[in-house]
C-alpha cells in the first residue's frame, strides 16, 4: 500500500506544480509582451531495491513560449510593438541588460524613458535620458528624434537610439522578474534588423481557452490522486482488520 500512496502523492503534488505554472500565465493573459511559461510531465523510474517496475511523474519546465501575441493598435506615440522576432533592451533593478516585449513606454520629468516597470530603456551609450522637448518622434528602428523647445518644426534632432537585439530564443531564459536575458549573462549588440510598429502594443501570448481547459484538466488529475490515496488508506484499514481476525 505504501507504493501505491506514494505514487499517488507524487502525483498529486506534480499536478499542484503544473497548475500553478498555468495559473501564473492565466494571470498574466493581459499583460503587455507576457511570454508565456511551459512545462511537461516526465516519467521516471523508482528507483530502489529490486526491479524498476514503478514509475512516477515529475513536472519540470521546458522554458517559454517565443510566439507572438497579437499586436493591437492604441494611437499613443510612445507605445511600441517589436515587428516579428526581436526585444527591447532595458536595464533591470540589479544593474543588468534585460529584454522585454512590452513596449509600453513613459518619459519622466527629468527626460528619462522608462517601461511600465520604471526600468531605464537603453540606447546606444547606456539608459536614455532625453533633453527638453515639446515633440518626440519615434522610428520604425527606434531612432529617437526630438523637436526642441522653441524650435522650428524642420529642426527635429536625432538624440538617440532604442536598443532593439535578436539573440537566439535558445540562448535566453526568463528570470524571476519576467524579463528576459542570455544564458551566459553577455550583453548582446544592437540589430539594426529588428524594428517596431509606432502606436502599437504586442498583447500577451497566453491562449486563455487553452489554459482554462488545461486548468480543468489538471483540476481532474488532482482529484484522481487524493482518491487514490483514499483507496490506498482505505486498503491499509481493510488488511489490518483482516489481520487482527487471525
Amino acid at each position: 500500500m505504501d507504493r501505491m500512496l506514494y505514487i499517488a502523492m507524487n502525483g498529486a503534488k506534480q499536478t499542484f506544480l503544473a497548475q500553478a505554472v498555468n495559473n501564473q500565465n492565466l494571470a498574466n493573459v493581459s499583460t503587455t509582451g507576457f511570454r508565456a511559461d511551459l512545462d511537461a510531465f516526465r516519467t521516471l523510474p523508482v528507483s530502489g531495491p529490486g526491479f524498476d517496475s514503478r514509475a512516477y511523474a515529475t513536472d519540470e519546465s521546458s522554458g517559454s513560449s517565443f510566439a507572438q501575441g497579437t499586436i493591437v493598435t492604441t494611437g499613443n506615440d510612445l507605445d511600441l510593438a517589436i515587428n516579428g522576432d526581436g526585444w527591447i533592451a532595458v536595464q533591470a533593478l540589479d544593474g543588468t541588460e534585460a529584454f522585454t516585449r512590452a513596449g509600453d513606454l513613459k518619459v519622466t520629468t527629468t527626460g528619462q524613458l522608462l517601461t511600465r516597470e520604471n526600468l531605464p530603456v537603453m540606447g546606444n551609450g547606456g539608459p536614455i535620458a532625453l533633453p527638453p522637448f515639446e515633440d518626440l518622434e519615434i522610428g520604425s528602428d527606434g531612432t529617437l528624434s526630438v523637436l526642441p523647445i522653441g524650435q522650428a518644426p524642420s529642426t527635429l534632432a536625432v538624440v538617440d537610439r532604442i536598443k532593439l537585439v535578436n539573440p537566439p530564443a535558445g540562448q535566453l531564459e526568463k528570470g524571476k522578474d519576467g524579463l528576459f536575458r542570455t544564458i551566459d549573462g553577455e550583453v548582446q549588440p544592437a540589430d539594426g534588423n529588428v524594428t517596431v510598429i509606432r502606436g502599437s502594443l504586442e498583447r500577451s501570448n497566453v491562449n486563455a481557452i487553452e489554459g482554462l481547459v488545461k486548468m480543468i484538466s489538471l483540476a481532474r488529475q488532482y482529484e484522481t490522486n487524493i482518491k487514490m490515496m483514499a483507496i490506498a488508506k482505505e486498503n491499509d484499514e481493510s488488511a489490518a482488520a483482516l489481520i487482527r481476525l487471525q
